[in-house]
């Protein structure tokens, strides 16, 4: 089976400009997703969609040729990932002149995945006959304990249950979707922009590899996580991490 791995990476960003040429460590942010799917074998093809303009000196030091200008109609913020990837499915298929049956798609945002991770998401979704695959880490918060909504600005429990819930870890298991590694069955993505049906599976990571960069808050714990090279995090434990110069930075400001 023919496995194209999409890297999509827009120009525009709400909360840190440039986002996705960001450099941590000296390296571009986008450069982290793109390496990695790199040393996965199962995928036979790359392609990276995007309206930047990518340092040519990074791309000629990899023998990059694998990427297109998108569309403006699909460059805007308001454009969802499905249509983008679809279309970058469809480019892909006349540039390497090859049908794919499945394609993967490694978020830029998401640089602390592994990839034994990529592997092993693949090898599930490929055993699960799924239509589609999603990365998930346990949650946080908890919509029956204490997550809340805002009822005629009145707050109430987000959820609730017959059972009384004293602690989160008596409420009903809740997860993340990380926005880490997304997988489709060819068929199922050119019909369809809903990520969930009944045959969607999923792959658990751990929290130190499942932080989406979405604030500075997020880029500077990215930053902490790569510095001291956690192994694993658990989700409780997350505070009783030892302070870096990153969090102290941070907070000062």
């Amino acid at each position: 089976m023919k496995i194209l791995c999409t890297i999509c990476a827009r120009k525009g960003s709400k909360g840190i400009k440039n986002k996705n040429l960001v450099k941590i460590n000296n390296k571009h942010l986008i450069f982290y997703s793109i390496d990695q799917a790199r040393k996965v074998k199962e995928i036979n093809d790359i392609i990276i969609s995007t309206d930047l303009n990518l340092p040519k000196s990074e791309l000629k030091k990899r023998k990059l040729k694998i990427f297109f200008k998108r569309k403006p109609s699909l460059s805007h913020h308001t454009s969802g990932k499905v249509p983008v990837i679809r279309d970058a499915l469809n480019k892909a298929e006349k540039i390497f002149k090859k049908k794919y049956d499945i394609i993967i798609d490694l978020d830029i945002t998401s640089p602390l995945r592994n990839v034994q991770d990529i592997r092993t998401a693949i090898k599930k979704f490929k055993k699960n006959k799924s239509n589609n695959l999603i990365t998930i880490c346990k949650s946080r918060k908890n919509p029956y304990f204490n997550m809340i909504e805002l009822n005629r600005n009145v707050p109430i429990l987000s959820k609730k249950t017959k059972k009384k819930i004293l602690r989160r870890q008596d409420a009903p298991k809740v997860y993340d979707m990380n926005a880490s590694i997304y997988i489709w069955k060819k068929k199922y993505l050119m019909r369809t922009n809903k990520i969930f049906s009944n045959k969607t599976t999923f792959y658990e990571m751990p929290y130190n590899r499942s932080i989406d960069i979405d604030s500075f808050h997020d880029l500077e714990l990215v930053k902490y996580f790569m510095k001291w090279n956690t192994k694993s995090i658990d989700i409780d434990s997350i505070y009783d991490l030892k302070p870096s110069k990153y969090f102290t930075k941070y907070e000062k400001k």
